[in-house]
Protein backbone atom coordinates (compact mmCIF):
# COMPACT_ATOMS: atom_id res chain seq x y z
CA UNK A 1 0.00 0.00 0.00
CA UNK A 2 1.39 3.39 -1.01
CA UNK A 3 0.50 6.42 1.06
CA UNK A 4 0.89 10.09 0.21
CA UNK A 5 1.34 12.70 2.94
CA UNK A 6 0.70 16.36 2.24
CA UNK A 7 3.52 18.36 3.84
CA UNK A 8 2.50 21.51 5.70
CA UNK A 9 5.14 24.24 5.39
CA UNK A 10 5.74 27.96 4.86
CA UNK A 11 7.96 27.53 1.78
CA UNK A 12 11.02 27.73 4.03
CA UNK A 13 10.56 24.99 6.64
CA UNK A 14 8.14 22.15 7.29
CA UNK A 15 5.74 22.18 10.23
CA UNK A 16 5.90 19.66 13.06
CA UNK A 17 2.36 18.46 12.33
CA UNK A 18 3.76 16.69 9.26
CA UNK A 19 5.98 14.44 11.39
CA UNK A 20 3.08 12.92 13.32
CA UNK A 21 1.20 12.39 10.05
CA UNK A 22 4.19 10.48 8.65
CA UNK A 23 4.05 8.15 11.67
CA UNK A 24 0.38 7.42 10.95
CA UNK A 25 1.07 6.88 7.24
CA UNK A 26 3.90 4.44 8.00
CA UNK A 27 1.39 2.14 9.70
CA UNK A 28 -0.38 1.76 6.34
CA UNK A 29 2.55 1.18 4.02
CA UNK A 30 5.22 2.90 1.96
CA UNK A 31 5.31 6.64 2.65
CA UNK A 32 5.62 9.30 -0.05
CA UNK A 33 5.48 13.03 0.69
CA UNK A 34 4.11 15.92 -1.38
CA UNK A 35 5.73 19.33 -1.03
CA UNK A 36 3.65 21.85 -3.00
CA UNK A 37 4.73 25.47 -2.90
CA UNK A 38 6.90 28.11 -4.56
CA UNK A 39 10.66 28.26 -4.06
CA UNK A 40 10.33 25.40 -1.61
CA UNK A 41 13.09 23.00 -2.59
CA UNK A 42 14.69 23.49 0.83
CA UNK A 43 11.49 22.11 2.36
CA UNK A 44 11.64 19.09 0.04
CA UNK A 45 15.26 18.47 1.04
CA UNK A 46 14.30 18.60 4.71
CA UNK A 47 11.34 16.31 4.06
CA UNK A 48 13.63 13.81 2.32
CA UNK A 49 15.56 13.42 5.58
CA UNK A 50 12.51 12.33 7.60
CA UNK A 51 12.96 8.75 8.77
CA UNK A 52 10.82 6.21 6.96
CA UNK A 53 10.06 8.29 3.87
CA UNK A 54 10.62 6.55 0.51
CA UNK A 55 10.03 9.42 -1.91
CA UNK A 56 9.30 13.16 -1.95
CA UNK A 57 7.20 14.66 -4.74
CA UNK A 58 8.02 18.34 -5.30
CA UNK A 59 5.52 20.61 -7.05
CA UNK A 60 7.24 24.00 -7.28
CA UNK A 61 4.82 26.44 -8.86
CA UNK A 62 3.65 29.96 -7.99
CA UNK A 63 0.07 28.64 -7.92
CA UNK A 64 0.90 26.59 -4.82
CA UNK A 65 2.78 29.31 -2.92
CA UNK A 66 -0.01 30.01 -0.42
CA UNK A 67 -1.50 26.52 -0.25
CA UNK A 68 -4.83 27.49 -1.80
CA UNK A 69 -7.02 24.40 -1.55
CA UNK A 70 -8.62 25.00 -4.96
CA UNK A 71 -5.17 24.69 -6.59
CA UNK A 72 -3.59 22.00 -4.41
CA UNK A 73 -6.53 19.56 -4.36
CA UNK A 74 -6.46 18.76 -8.13
CA UNK A 75 -2.69 18.17 -7.90
CA UNK A 76 -3.20 15.64 -5.09
CA UNK A 77 -6.13 13.99 -6.88
CA UNK A 78 -3.89 13.43 -9.93
CA UNK A 79 -1.16 11.86 -7.77
CA UNK A 80 -3.70 9.48 -6.25
CA UNK A 81 -3.58 7.46 -9.44
CA UNK A 82 -0.35 5.98 -8.00
CA UNK A 83 -1.26 5.99 -4.30
CA UNK A 84 -3.82 4.17 -2.20
CA UNK A 85 -4.23 6.74 0.59
CA UNK A 86 -3.52 10.40 1.21
CA UNK A 87 -3.06 11.76 4.73
CA UNK A 88 -3.21 15.33 5.99
CA UNK A 89 -2.44 16.77 9.41
CA UNK A 90 -5.73 17.91 10.96
CA UNK A 91 -4.68 21.56 10.90
CA UNK A 92 -6.63 24.49 9.49
CA UNK A 93 -5.04 24.14 6.06
CA UNK A 94 -5.08 20.35 6.04
CA UNK A 95 -8.78 20.29 6.89
CA UNK A 96 -9.38 22.80 4.10
CA UNK A 97 -7.72 20.74 1.37
CA UNK A 98 -8.75 17.19 2.36
CA UNK A 99 -12.52 17.47 1.70
CA UNK A 100 -11.88 18.85 -1.77
CA UNK A 101 -9.59 15.92 -2.57
CA UNK A 102 -12.23 13.49 -1.28
CA UNK A 103 -14.86 15.16 -3.48
CA UNK A 104 -12.64 14.96 -6.56
CA UNK A 105 -12.03 11.25 -5.89
CA UNK A 106 -15.70 10.67 -4.97
CA UNK A 107 -14.85 8.97 -1.68
CA UNK A 108 -15.72 9.49 1.98
CA UNK A 109 -13.20 11.35 4.12
CA UNK A 110 -11.99 9.82 7.40
CA UNK A 111 -11.52 12.71 9.81
CA UNK A 112 -9.07 13.14 12.71
CA UNK A 113 -8.05 9.52 13.18
CA UNK A 114 -6.24 8.71 16.43
CA UNK A 115 -5.10 5.15 15.62
CA UNK A 116 -4.63 2.75 12.70
CA UNK A 117 -6.25 -0.62 13.41
CA UNK A 118 -5.92 -2.16 9.97
CA UNK A 119 -5.39 -1.36 6.31
CA UNK A 120 -8.78 0.37 6.14
CA UNK A 121 -9.81 0.45 9.79
CA UNK A 122 -9.24 3.38 12.10
CA UNK A 123 -10.45 4.96 15.33
CA UNK A 124 -11.57 8.55 15.75
CA UNK A 125 -13.13 10.57 18.57
CA UNK A 126 -16.81 11.53 18.44
CA UNK A 127 -19.08 13.52 20.78
CA UNK A 128 -16.22 15.86 21.71
CA UNK A 129 -14.00 12.91 22.59
CA UNK A 130 -16.47 11.28 24.96
CA UNK A 131 -16.64 8.21 22.71
CA UNK A 132 -14.21 6.58 20.32
CA UNK A 133 -15.62 5.21 17.06
CA UNK A 134 -14.00 2.41 15.08
CA UNK A 135 -14.58 3.05 11.38
CA UNK A 136 -13.83 0.95 8.31
CA UNK A 137 -13.70 2.33 4.79
CA UNK A 138 -14.96 0.48 1.74
CA UNK A 139 -13.55 3.03 -0.73
CA UNK A 140 -10.73 2.13 -3.10
CA UNK A 141 -8.84 5.31 -2.17
CA UNK A 142 -8.51 6.71 1.35
CA UNK A 143 -8.54 10.42 2.27
CA UNK A 144 -7.59 10.86 5.92
CA UNK A 145 -6.89 13.69 8.35
CA UNK A 146 -4.71 12.82 11.33
CA UNK A 147 -4.94 14.22 14.86
CA UNK A 148 -1.25 14.89 15.45
CA UNK A 149 -1.46 14.67 19.23
CA UNK A 150 -2.36 10.98 18.98
CA UNK A 151 0.82 9.90 17.16
CA UNK A 152 4.50 10.21 17.99
CA UNK A 153 6.50 12.46 15.70
CA UNK A 154 8.70 10.73 13.14
CA UNK A 155 12.41 11.48 13.42
CA UNK A 156 13.25 14.56 11.34
CA UNK A 157 16.62 13.10 10.35
CA UNK A 158 17.94 9.72 9.32
CA UNK A 159 16.14 9.36 6.00
CA UNK A 160 17.46 9.71 2.47
CA UNK A 161 14.45 9.77 0.17
CA UNK A 162 14.67 10.67 -3.50
CA UNK A 163 13.11 13.95 -4.63
CA UNK A 164 10.97 13.79 -7.76
CA UNK A 165 9.63 16.90 -9.53
CA UNK A 166 5.94 16.73 -10.45
CA UNK A 167 3.78 19.10 -12.43
CA UNK A 168 0.17 19.90 -11.71
CA UNK A 169 -2.51 21.93 -13.45
CA UNK A 170 -1.36 25.04 -11.61
CA UNK A 171 -3.81 27.87 -11.03
CA UNK A 172 -7.40 26.65 -11.20
CA UNK A 173 -8.67 30.23 -11.38
CA UNK A 174 -11.21 29.64 -8.60
CA UNK A 175 -9.56 31.66 -5.86
CA UNK A 176 -6.71 34.09 -5.30
CA UNK A 177 -4.51 35.02 -2.37
CA UNK A 178 -5.15 38.56 -1.12
CA UNK A 179 -3.28 38.92 2.17
CA UNK A 180 -2.45 37.22 5.44
CA UNK A 181 -2.31 38.70 8.91
CA UNK A 182 -0.05 36.41 10.90
CA UNK A 183 0.18 36.85 14.64
CA UNK A 184 3.80 37.06 15.76
CA UNK A 185 4.94 36.21 19.25
CA UNK A 186 8.20 35.53 21.04
CA UNK A 187 6.45 32.70 22.87
CA UNK A 188 6.32 29.14 21.44
CA UNK A 189 3.63 28.28 18.91
CA UNK A 190 0.60 26.81 20.70
CA UNK A 191 0.34 23.46 18.91
CA UNK A 192 4.05 22.64 19.23
CA UNK A 193 4.78 24.03 22.72
CA UNK A 194 6.01 21.72 25.48
CA UNK A 195 4.37 23.85 28.19
CA UNK A 196 1.08 25.73 27.88
CA UNK A 197 -0.51 28.11 30.38
CA UNK A 198 -4.21 28.64 29.67
CA UNK A 199 -6.68 31.04 31.25
CA UNK A 200 -10.45 30.98 31.45
CA UNK A 201 -13.39 33.29 31.94
CA UNK A 202 -12.64 33.62 35.66
CA UNK A 203 -9.89 36.09 34.76
CA UNK A 204 -12.63 38.74 34.28
CA UNK A 205 -11.13 40.79 31.42
CA UNK A 206 -8.21 41.24 29.02
CA UNK A 207 -5.94 43.33 31.28
CA UNK A 208 -6.41 40.86 34.14
CA UNK A 209 -5.62 37.95 31.81
CA UNK A 210 -2.43 39.75 30.79
CA UNK A 211 -1.51 40.54 34.40
CA UNK A 212 -1.85 37.01 35.76
CA UNK A 213 -1.22 34.62 32.86
CA UNK A 214 1.58 36.26 30.87
CA UNK A 215 4.20 36.55 33.68
CA UNK A 216 3.74 32.88 34.58
CA UNK A 217 4.03 31.84 30.94
CA UNK A 218 7.18 33.95 30.54
CA UNK A 219 8.78 32.37 33.61
CA UNK A 220 8.08 28.88 32.23
CA UNK A 221 8.91 29.66 28.60
CA UNK A 222 5.39 28.53 27.82
CA UNK A 223 2.82 29.21 25.12
CA UNK A 224 -0.40 30.94 26.15
CA UNK A 225 -3.82 29.41 25.56
CA UNK A 226 -7.39 30.22 26.54
CA UNK A 227 -10.80 28.66 26.87
CA UNK A 228 -13.52 29.48 24.37
CA UNK A 229 -15.33 31.50 27.03
CA UNK A 230 -12.27 33.72 27.50
CA UNK A 231 -11.90 34.18 23.75
CA UNK A 232 -15.60 34.93 23.23
CA UNK A 233 -15.41 37.48 26.05
CA UNK A 234 -12.61 39.25 24.17
CA UNK A 235 -9.80 38.67 26.67
CA UNK A 236 -7.46 37.34 23.95
CA UNK A 237 -7.56 36.74 20.16
CA UNK A 238 -9.19 33.56 18.86
CA UNK A 239 -5.85 32.04 17.80
CA UNK A 240 -5.27 31.45 21.54
CA UNK A 241 -8.29 29.16 21.80
CA UNK A 242 -7.75 25.56 22.90
CA UNK A 243 -10.57 23.09 22.38
CA UNK A 244 -12.69 21.22 19.91
CA UNK A 245 -13.43 24.44 18.01
CA UNK A 246 -9.92 25.81 18.59
CA UNK A 247 -6.53 24.13 18.62
CA UNK A 248 -5.88 20.54 19.70
CA UNK A 249 -2.78 20.39 21.90
CA UNK A 250 -0.85 17.76 23.83
CA UNK A 251 2.09 19.42 25.58
CA UNK A 252 4.26 17.92 28.28
CA UNK A 253 2.60 20.24 30.82
CA UNK A 254 -0.79 21.97 30.53
CA UNK A 255 -1.71 24.48 33.24
CA UNK A 256 -5.40 25.39 33.30
CA UNK A 257 -6.12 28.51 35.34
CA UNK A 258 -9.69 29.55 36.06
CA UNK A 259 -11.00 27.06 33.49
CA UNK A 260 -14.03 25.03 34.59
CA UNK A 261 -13.45 22.28 32.02
CA UNK A 262 -16.30 22.34 29.50
CA UNK A 263 -16.46 19.28 27.24
CA UNK A 264 -15.29 21.19 24.17
CA UNK A 265 -12.22 22.49 26.02
CA UNK A 266 -11.30 19.07 27.44
CA UNK A 267 -11.46 17.62 23.92
CA UNK A 268 -8.61 19.90 22.92
CA UNK A 269 -6.17 19.26 25.76
CA UNK A 270 -6.91 16.03 27.62
CA UNK A 271 -4.08 14.18 25.83
CA UNK A 272 -1.53 16.44 27.58
CA UNK A 273 1.09 14.45 29.49
CA UNK A 274 0.58 16.33 32.79
CA UNK A 275 -2.45 18.52 33.49
CA UNK A 276 -2.35 21.04 36.35
CA UNK A 277 -5.59 22.79 37.26
CA UNK A 278 -6.12 25.83 39.50
CA UNK A 279 -9.77 26.59 40.27
CA UNK A 280 -11.65 27.70 43.39
CA UNK A 281 -14.58 25.37 42.56
CA UNK A 282 -13.65 21.92 43.85
CA UNK A 283 -16.41 20.38 41.72
CA UNK A 284 -15.14 21.86 38.43
CA UNK A 285 -14.99 19.18 35.67
CA UNK A 286 -11.35 20.11 34.94
CA UNK A 287 -10.32 18.25 38.12
CA UNK A 288 -11.61 14.98 36.63
CA UNK A 289 -8.79 14.99 34.05
CA UNK A 290 -6.14 16.86 36.06
CA UNK A 291 -3.06 15.06 37.35
CA UNK A 292 -2.49 17.85 39.88
CA UNK A 293 -5.33 19.99 41.18
CA UNK A 294 -5.22 23.07 43.39
CA UNK A 295 -8.50 24.32 44.86
CA UNK A 296 -7.67 27.99 45.41
CA UNK A 297 -8.43 31.51 44.33
CA UNK A 298 -6.31 32.05 41.22
CA UNK A 299 -5.77 35.72 42.11
CA UNK A 300 -3.75 34.57 45.13
CA UNK A 301 -2.33 31.28 43.86
CA UNK A 302 -0.98 32.39 40.47
CA UNK A 303 1.11 35.35 41.73
CA UNK A 304 2.50 33.11 44.49
CA UNK A 305 3.42 30.46 41.92
CA UNK A 306 5.00 33.03 39.60
CA UNK A 307 7.09 34.54 42.40
CA UNK A 308 8.31 31.11 43.52
CA UNK A 309 9.70 30.16 40.10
Amino acid sequence: MKTLVWVEHDNASLKDATLATVTAAAKLGEVHLLVAGAGCRAVAEAAAQIAGVAKVHLADNAAYEHGLAENVAPLIADLMGHHDAVLFPATTTGKNIAPRVAALLDVMQLSEIISVEGEKTFTRPIYAGNAIATVESTDAKLVITVRGTAFDKAAATGGSAAIEDVAGAGDAGLSSFVSAEVAKSERPELTSAKIIVSGGRALKDGPTFEEYIMPLADKLGAAVGASRAAVDAGYVPNDFQVGQTGKIVAPEVYIAIGISGAIQHLAGMKDSKTIIAINKDEDAPIFQVADIGLVADLFNAVPDLTRSL
